[in-house]
Formats: C-alpha cells, structure tokens, sequence
C-alpha cells in the first residue's frame, strides 16, 4: 500500500500493470536473481548468497546501466524520482546504492509476527521460521544501514495510525511537496495476526510457542516489537531520517 501511494504522486513513478509478480523489480530485469531463487518469501535471508552488498561481482557500472535499461520501459523517465519496491532488497541495500549512488531507501518495518503470519499464505514454512526469517532480514538491514547515505525508515504500526502525517514525512524526505492520501488505510490488520499467535500458543504445542516467544522477544525489541506484548509499540530511536554521509 505504502508503495502504491508513494507511486500516485505525480513526481514519481514507479512499476505498474507490469504482469510481474506485484509489480516488483526483481522479476522485471535479467541481471540479478530473484528472492524466489533463494526460497522465496520467508526464506531468501537464509541463503548468503542472496545477500549482495558494495563488493558484489555483479556491482558495476555495466550491472546499473543493463538494469536501467531493463526498468526505464516501465518507467516515465520525465519523473523526478522513479521508484522499486522487491521485499529481498531489505538485504541488498549497499548493492543498489553502488549501482546508483544518488538513491534513496525508504524502508517500512511491520511486526515480526505479522510479517510472518502474512508471509505463510506463501511459503509452507513453520511461524518459528518465519520470525526467524523477518528478524533476520532486519537484523541484516541494521547492519548495513550505516553504510547508507540516504535512507528514512519507518514502522508500518505508526504509518496506519497516521497515514497523512506519515506521508507528509515521506515526501519531506524526498523534498516534494505533499498530496492528499485517497487510500483507505485500516488501522487494525494487524489484531487479526496477533489473534493466530495467541490462539497457536494455546494449543497443544504451546510450549514451542512459548519457546519462540522467549527466543525472539530481545531480538524483536531492537525494532520496537514485542511478542509477549504485541500490541505495544516500543521506542525506536533511530527509526526517521537518516543522512549519513
């Protein structure tokens, strides 16, 4: 949703009615593999060699101008700003800003358990998996954060609480002038999942639950998440804008 809204302004344009899956980049160029060359949703952070930062063999200049090529028939190139949304790029940041130097990462985190319940409809793969799967891609994204000249980082959780003033923030960071949101965002879809969770730690396997719990509940409160406590939304300081060099 965040993608199509940014997508609507009328200084940016991004991929649509491509017939690619959810109009995602990595399935619209040639030069790098998809996430489902890795698993898939749910399991591409697991394979290392998914992830592609700055030393990359396929980071060059040769690599940015094939890929270009490829997308710009997607693209109206008379935008200011041309956007790509492809969920494995939460571990391929430092890759793409070698490719395009001047880039600008907006990276939108939601709960982990979310994240996973979501995720299931597509990779036949356990919830303790999934949590380790989305905790992982973050913990990953953390890492290579510092390594960003550009990038605003924000949290689902708050962005559905205030769309409008979550976007104005978007746009501000990207030095546009502001539009109206005409999407209806719901704030509570994530109530939906957190009910899964506290229904499956019921259940005869409880204790695995639990386990799970205890396991990814420090790694999930690095992001601002809790799993003994879902709905509550912890502080993240470094979440908003972030120019580092």
């Amino acid at each position: 949703m965040l993608h199509e809204i940014i997508r609507e302004h009328p200084d940016i344009s991004g991929f649509s009615g491509t017939a690619a899956a959810e109009d995602e980049g990595q399935h619209l160029q040639s030069v790098y593999k998809p996430g489902k060359a890795f698993g898939g949703p749910g399991k591409f952070a697991f394979d290392k060699n998914a992830y592609m930062d700055e030393s990359h063999p396929l980071a060059t200049h040769e690599s940015a101008v094939k890929i270009f090529k490829q997308w710009s028939d997607c693209f109206d190139l008379s935008c200011k700003y041309l956007i790509e949304k492809s969920p494995p790029n939460i571990i391929r940041t430092r890759f793409l800003q070698k490719l395009y130097p001047h880039c600008k990462f907006i990276v939108i985190l939601r709960h982990p358990l979310a994240v996973s319940y979501a995720t299931q409809k597509w990779s036949n793969t356990s919830i303790n998996s999934l949590l380790e799967h989305s905790i992982l891609a973050y913990e990953i994204f953390l890492k290579d954060m510092k390594h960003l000249s550009s990038v605003y980082v924000l949290r689902y959780e708050e962005f559905v609480l205030d769309p409008k003033k979550t976007i104005e923030n978007i746009f501000s960071y990207l030095e546009i002038n502001p539009v109206n949101v005409n999407h209806a965002v719901h704030s509570n879809v994530n109530d939906r999942y957190f009910s899964m969770w506290e229904k499956d730690r019921k259940k005869i396997l409880n204790r695995v639950f639990d386990s799970a719990a205890k396991k990814f509940e420090h790694r999930s409160n690095k992001f601002g998440y809790s799993l003994n406590n879902c709905s509550e939304l912890l502080p993240l300081p470094w979440s908003g804008m972030h120019n580092q060099r």
